[in-house]
């Protein structure tokens, strides 16, 4: 056995907990991934710290708030000929990579980037198999960037990942190093084109006749609306964003949408049986998540948590699946109710390395004892933190505060939830003077939070500027002032 043991971490691409069968989902074939839940730790309270894929990608890798490395939006790739060379938005920080390489981990990054130029790889990474696109066109026909060649692979992305994954894992097992294999796969992904397109793959059928009811059919928002004609009236590059208001009701592509789910639980299968095969599945943490949550039309939206007007942190593109096992170190069957982040997938890793962090340095905690089923001495109070730009959310088992960034020129209001009782978030309790007390007391733990560890130059609330991108450019101008805008790097 490995005096460390091996990380492997699976990442989907948009995607709620609600959709997998093991969260309760009766539509839906992933019999893989409940097999792991079945015989791993099944975190039912698990959230992302940011509604977008970059920065929650980010916060994974650094175990960082958008608020401290800087990225609050997806990386605009669009404009990838106008960046740096060899440009990554992490660099310089402490990432998972870059903390096991200096242990003696082989590394790799196999699978979707969207943190900077993928053409090389990002600091830390031993191997790197990636694809051009960030923001997903296709599941086909990809652009591939593989340790110095660039080619054309014309099938399934979650088919090639996986194989390429496999290849790294029998390498490295054969060389008896510990290895960390990353392994974002660029799906499902939930959005067209990529969802709109018609190629058929070997779960297409299986969804032919499914009636999707596990898909919410509501009114769009006003909500929703709004943040289609904001993104109308500030995108200078057309982009055409009708579809998060049409896909609730277009059947075809929900039913591609949950066929692309069952496509990476059979990548997450053949990834276990590999381990089996190897003799190596004692040896290693296998840890299934997501970036973020993915609204399948809950609240009258299709999309993540900026594809409103204001933001929102609602249930549905916030709470995400989280699973991790290790045969003989975890506890089989564990259904785990605690408030965790992804964040927290940072120090959980080093932690289960052996490799040094500094715990008291940043919002991410060690899960290490929970997943060994106990109840973690220091673990404190029960909550949970995320934020959206301008929106800022604190989770307990029994509140939501959504607090919304307060000024003259921004007159948006906070929203307030007793998910306890109203766990679909329908009741907005803000106004009631029953529930004063518990609005301000929520209101100052979000703010002691980012007080203690947002960055000055990344906190968007104070005039700081994201790395890349905004949602909310015009929004953040009108009150910073024009010259206000994103930034490649912050000066030293």
């Amino acid at each position: 056995m490995h005096k460390q043991p091996n990380i492997i971490l699976i990442f989907t691409d948009n995607q709620q907990a609600a959709t997998l069968g093991c969260y309760g989902n009766d539509e839906i074939h992933t019999p893989n991934l409940d097999l792991l839940s079945d015989t791993g730790v099944t975190f039912d309270n698990s959230f992302c710290a940011n509604g977008f894929c970059s920065p929650c990608r980010a916060s994974v890798l650094t175990g960082k708030l958008p608020s401290e490395h800087g990225v609050h939006s997806w990386l605009d790739d669009r404009k990838m000929a106008d960046w740096p060379k060899d440009w990554h938005a992490l660099d310089g920080l402490n990432t998972l990579p870059k903390a096991l390489k200096s242990q003696g981990y082989s590394t790799a990054l196999i699978g979707k980037y969207h943190l900077g130029q993928p053409t090389s790889p990002a600091e830390g990474f031993d191997k790197w198999v990636t694809l051009q696109d960030g923001h997903i066109r296709s599941f086909y026909r990809n652009k591939i960037f593989d340790n110095g060649d660039a080619y054309d692979h014309v099938g399934h992305s979650v088919d090639f990942f996986t194989n390429k994954g496999i290849e790294f894992i029998e390498q490295e097992t054969q060389n008896e190093n510990p290895f960390f294999l990353y392994l974002p796969y660029p799906a499902p992904y939930g959005h067209w084109p990529a969802t709109k397109e018609t190629d058929e793959n070997r779960h297409t059928a299986r969804y032919a006749d499914c009636p999707m009811n596990s898909i919410p059919r509501e009114p769009l928002s006003k909500a929703a609306v709004d943040g289609y004609m904001l993104r109308a009236a500030d995108n200078s590059t057309h982009m055409d964003f009708s579809m998060l208001m049409r896909a609730p009701n277009d059947l075809a592509t929900l039913r591609n949408f949950y066929s692309q789910i069952s496509m990476i639980d059979d990548g997450v299968g053949k990834i276990m049986e590999t381990l089996d095969r190897l003799n190596i599945a004692e040896d290693t943490l296998l840890i299934f998540t997501t970036d973020h949550g993915l609204s399948t039309g809950e609240h009258g939206f299709w999309g993540h948590g900026a594809a409103t007007v204001p933001s929102n942190l609602h249930r549905a593109a916030h709470k995400i699946p989280m699973i991790m096992r290790q045969p003989n170190v975890t506890k089989p069957g564990l259904r785990n109710k605690l408030m965790v982040s992804n964040i927290d997938v940072f120090a959980t890793i080093l932690d289960h390395a052996n490799a040094p962090f500094d715990d008291a340095s940043g919002p991410s905690r060690s899960l290490k004892p929970v997943m060994k089923g106990l109840s973690p001495d220091d673990w404190g109070e029960d909550i949970v933190f995320s934020e959206q730009e301008e929106t800022r959310v604190a989770r307990t088992p029994k509140w939501a505060l959504f607090k919304r960034f307060s000024s003259e020129k921004q007159p948006f209001g906070d929203e307030l939830y007793d998910v306890e009782n109203d766990p679909a978030e329908r009741k907005n309790l803000v106004g009631d003077p029953a529930f004063a007390k518990i609005k301000q007391e929520l209101s100052a733990k979000i703010d002691a939070f980012f007080d203690e560890h947002a960055q000055p130059n990344a906190d968007l609330w104070k005039g700081g500027r994201p790395i890349q991108n905004s949602s909310r450019t015009k929004y953040w101008q009108q009150e910073w002032g024009e010259t206000w805008s994103p930034v490649y790097a912050y000066d030293d």
